[in-house]
């Protein structure tokens, strides 16, 4: 046997020696479904509406239980209790970010801040965020959300039919301003639908089942584009967002060094680029983060609200009787949500009846842990299994029907129920946990407020029929795939509840509408905005 041959077979050897326990379960790793060797349980892990089944998984091995995906372990997390434990408690080691190959390196250039790994970097981005959407600074953008949101009911009144472009304008435009100083005035704005339709993309293709096979089997990664399609999908997605996230922080950063911006968050990553070296592909997915994450979630949150009011009327009718009993003639403000609790509770129930995140998104833990006599070793990605959460029963009794009243006696809001030690207590998990919890709550929490109070106030809404005229009833469970989910389109009928109400809308959006200049832009911006001055180099 020649020299070659011997290097060979030792080769050999070694290798089936390394791989001989890959895709087992350590007897000491959480309880879980049964693995195949090499492949573990990938085999198992469905395409399609994976929520469902990792809320059987739930059912069967419990509260904390693991999957073995080639090379790979994820730790399932379905019990608000444990998720405080380890996520919350123990937020020093579980914020990290499993090593996403499509998600983070490929579709993102390991630039996205939601999938960046725990370190230095991320750091500094989280604390710069922070300056802008914490507690104090949120309140200063209200003058911004009653805008939009009055811009969004006249839409309605006007363009029913668009209510879905009426909803991301709302959203998008109050996150433009916050962000980079300017509102979005067309419900045609191309960079606008780029953004919803881009980020839909994005969401599909980090939880295709090709992309968890480059995650389980690393080597895969090497293989050319031609054999593995995802790879070149997601570089051109890449390759669109980057243009669209660098293009707005390109244009904002002139403006701003030209003195011609308004005030906005940019003028402080402005700041840190000139004293941190922030290159401008980090700043514009900075910026461009905040934008999908202020836009895309809130919007998909209220498209969930209108299709439950279609399934539970019972509850249109109910609020509306509050609002009309507090607010009377008056749109409603954020002055009386005090005194309009089931509307508070149809914000929370609007969370956690349909949570976009359906899944959340998996942190990683950065050195070995034991919980409950389990080894949870080093790297492991940890999910917080949202769905299966929202929909445990001993939580929330009957979790399909769609009930303000489950609220009735809770008057926290998001950050105080997320920050509160008794897990039973959490209204919804869909904002995180730990260091990486949702830093927008705030302002998204305020959003759906004024978005569903005033437009059960102002309007009715309806089941939409079909050619027969047959009132067509949505189903709940179709849902969009991946990362970030929501209802596939349905239809719907949106009625102005009198003329009175439609001449108030008019009368309430003329009282802003002054303050804007031709273009639809802020003529002054309002005072006591939360925002940090350029400083030039």
């Amino acid at each position: 046997m020649g020299t070659g041959t011997i290097l060979l077979v030792v080769f050999l050897l070694v290798v089936l020696y390394y791989a001989r326990n890959v895709g087992s379960r350590p007897k000491d790793y959480p309880p879980g479904p049964p693995t195949l060797p090499i492949i573990g349980n990938l085999h198992l892990m469905p395409s399609k509406h994976p929520h469902l089944q990792f809320k059987k998984w739930a059912d069967e091995y419990g509260p904390i239980y693991s999957l073995v995906i080639g090379t790979n372990v994820l730790i399932v997390i379905s019990s608000g209790a444990v998720m405080k434990e380890l996520l919350d408690k123990r937020s020093g080691i579980y914020s990290s970010r499993p090593n996403l190959y499509v998600g983070q390196h490929l579709l993102s250039g390991g630039l996205r801040m939601l999938l960046m790994e725990y370190g230095k970097t991320w750091r500094r981005v989280r604390g710069t965020v922070h300056d802008h959407l914490n507690v104090k600074a949120a309140k200063s953008y209200v003058p911004y959300q009653d805008l939009e949101n009055r811009n969004m009911l006249i839409g309605f009144l006007d363009d029913p039919k668009r209510w879905r472009d009426h909803l991301r304008r709302y959203t998008f435009s109050l996150t433009t301003q916050m962000i980079f100083g300017f509102r979005c005035t067309n419900i045609n704005d191309p960079k606008m639908h780029q953004l919803f339709d881009g980020f839909a993309e994005f969401s599909e293709a980090i939880n295709s089942p090709a992309a968890a096979l480059l995650d389980a089997f690393p080597f895969l990664q090497y293989l050319p584009a031609a054999l593995m399609p995802i790879k070149k999908r997601a570089m051109q997605l890449h390759e669109k967002e980057r243009d669209l996230y660098v293009g707005h922080w390109l244009n904002v950063k002139k403006a701003i060094q030209n003195g011609t911006a308004n005030p906005c968050i940019c003028v402080d990553l402005v700041n840190s680029q000139n004293t941190d070296g922030f290159s401008d592909n980090l700043a514009g997915y900075i910026s461009g983060s905040l934008l999908e994450a202020g836009s895309d979630t809130t919007y998909a949150t209220l498209l969930g609200f209108i299709q439950a009011m279609l399934l539970f009327p019972e509850v249109v009718e109910k609020a509306q009787d509050e609002l009309d009993r507090v607010c009377g003639d008056s749109i409603p403000t954020l002055e009386d949500e005090p005194s309009l609790q089931y509307i508070r509770g149809c914000v929370k129930e609007s969370l956690r009846w349909m949570p976009t995140a359906i899944m959340g998104v998996p942190h990683a833990v950065i050195q070995d842990d034991t919980y409950r006599g389990y080894r949870i070793p080093k790297g492991a990605g940890v999910m917080w299994n949202v769905w299966g959460i929202h929909y445990d029963e001993k939580q929330f009794p009957s979790p399909h029907i769609f009930d303000p009243l489950r609220f009735a006696d809770n008057f926290q809001s998001s950050a105080e129920a997320t920050l509160n030690p008794d897990a039973s207590k959490r209204d919804h998990f869909q904002f995180g946990a730990g260091r990486r919890v949702c830093q927008g709550m705030h302002i998204a929490e305020r959003s759906l407020y004024l978005g569903i109070a005033r437009l059960l106030w102002a309007f009715d809404i309806k089941k939409g029929k079909d050619e027969n005229g047959v009132e067509i009833t949505p189903n709940p469970a179709d849902l969009t795939e991946g990362l970030l989910v929501q209802p596939k389109p349905f239809p719907v009928k949106i009625v102005c509840r009198s003329e009175k109400r439609a001449e108030i809308l008019r009368t309430e959006w003329k009282k802003v509408e002054d303050k804007l200049d031709v273009n639809g832009q802020w003529e002054k911006i309002p005072e006591g905005m939360f925002f940090k001055e350029y400083k030039p180099l």
